[in-house]
């Protein structure tokens, strides 16, 4: 669980979290390779007081920043109390994404894939007085007592979640009263309802939850295609060994469906992984993006390339499930392969984030600060207000993953079945789904970290 509050530019994690590890290649929402160079930063340093900090993160955003021309020019590193503060300061009006965490919290949880909680990622129902799962991962606590997709909690140590929502609105309670601190040994007696109406309560025990990375992979046939599907919830290095177990189950199929409805992003080599897996004999050779920089430097092309990948699908069509949840590498996926093969997304616009940090190491911190924009092949980019969908579906949770009543899956079905959306999948025919998308105030990253529990 994530207990402390979020600030755009500050640490998203408390400090009892467990971490380990090295930087990996580009992130489109976070990081390059290498960043970890030399000695040890001497952290007593001069170098390493907070002016230190404050100098070193002003001349790197003089130098790498993407928008370092709308960046504050008139701050002085001396009168910050922080880097997070000083960063704050300087960033462009446009910038909703930069941010710092420390070098714990970086290896933890892009390298180890690792958190410390109870194991699952929530969609607050107030409406409803309870608490819908849209993911839980495996080996966790909550997968343990039987805990899924679709499952919802409605009471929490005896108190119904309508009760806890009350107490939150009026200041008498904070979500650490309900899920209690990121300490060992805390639990919790939860009492969560099954789509069947089977109520169970289980007490579950907070601890280190590695998370995976792949939530399903099925086989389904459609219109006696055999279809794959599997379900991708971020980018992150353990995310090259789950995509290669999921592509090893869907050999031989004839359409493939991927769902990136909560994908906030991670690394773009494991983007370019799963985009030249899916269509290798399109795009073998061809341009998977190009990084745009600022004025310091110049554009640089980024092939499709296997990387560790074994199977390769070969399709000239593939089908992507998105949400305004769905960023960053997410919206890479979609449009590096849009000029190279047939892409039908399904859902609602994707996040809007066409741009990216390659992190630095000031001392025990880790800055990402937005360094790079993205093109694809075709020079297209700059979907600031989100890639649209080719049909539109809510994202209802009815149930656990691959559930045939889901609307997205159920959309794409349609689509595959006879070629074009529904009535109901009409873009525009929801008047819901622009409603859902919301402004982004911080990095997608962080909004789906503070869901996890």
């Amino acid at each position: 669980m994530c207990a402390s509050k979020l600030n755009r530019k500050r640490s998203p994690f408390s400090r009892n979290i467990l971490w380990a590890a090295t930087i990996p290649l580009f992130l489109t929402a976070c990081g390059s390779e290498d960043v970890f160079t030399g000695e040890p930063p001497l952290i007593d340093n001069a170098q390493c007081s907070t002016t230190g900090q404050n100098q070193q993160l002003l001349n790197f955003m003089n130098d790498r920043y993407l928008w370092k021309e709308d960046m504050n020019a008139n701050v002085n590193p001396a009168n910050y109390d922080s880097i997070y503060a000083m960063l704050d300061a300087i960033v462009a009006p446009q910038d909703n994404f930069s941010f710092i965490m420390t070098e714990e919290e970086y290896q933890a949880r892009f390298v180890d894939a690792e958190f410390f909680g109870f194991g699952f990622g929530l969609r607050d129902r107030t409406d409803l007085g309870l608490i819908e799962l849209r993911y839980v991962y495996q080996d966790s606590a909550a997968h343990e007592v039987g805990m899924r997709r679709g499952d919802v909690i409605i009471e929490v140590d005896g108190v119904s979640m309508e009760t806890w929502y009350n107490r939150i609105a009026s200041g008498q309670a904070t979500w650490v009263d309900i899920f209690g601190e990121n300490s060992e040994g805390v639990e919790r007696s939860i009492t969560f309802r099954k789509p069947d109406g089977s109520l169970f309560t289980e007490t579950l025990r907070k601890g280190t939850v590695e998370a995976n990375t792949i939530m399903a992979t099925e086989r389904f046939e459609i219109d006696n295609k055999d279809v794959g599907y599997f379900v991708f919830d971020s980018f992150v290095n353990r995310s090259e060994t789950d995509l290669n177990n999921a592509y090893d189950q869907l050999i031989g199929v004839d359409e493939l469906i991927i769902d990136l409805r909560y994908n906030s992003g991670g690394l773009v080599r494991v983007a370019n992984q799963l985009s030249s897996q899916a269509a290798w004999n399109n795009v073998e050779n061809e341009i998977f993006l190009t990084f745009q920089y600022n004025e310091n430097y110049e554009d640089e092309d980024y092939l499709f390339d296997l990387g560790p990948g074994i199977e390769r699908l070969n399709l000239d069509r593939v089908y992507v499930l998105t949400t305004s949840a769905s960023c960053s590498s997410s919206e890479l996926v979609i449009n590096s392969l849009s000029p190279f093969v047939e892409v039908v997304t399904i859902g609602s616009p994707t996040c809007g984030k066409p741009v990216g940090q390659q992190p630095d190491q000031i001392c025990d911190k880790i800055v990402y600060a937005i360094t790079f924009q993205t093109v694809n092949a075709e020079g297209a980019g700059d979907y600031f207000d989100g890639l649209p969908v080719t049909c539109s579906a809510s994202d209802l949770i009815v149930g656990d993953w691959g559930d045939p009543a889901d609307p997205m899956l159920a959309e794409a079905a349609y689509h595959l079945t006879n070629g074009q959306c529904s009535a109901a999948g009409a873009v525009g025919s929801l008047r819901s789904i622009e409603a859902e998308r919301e402004p982004l105030t911080e990095d997608p990253i962080l909004t789906k970290w503070r869901k996890e529990f």
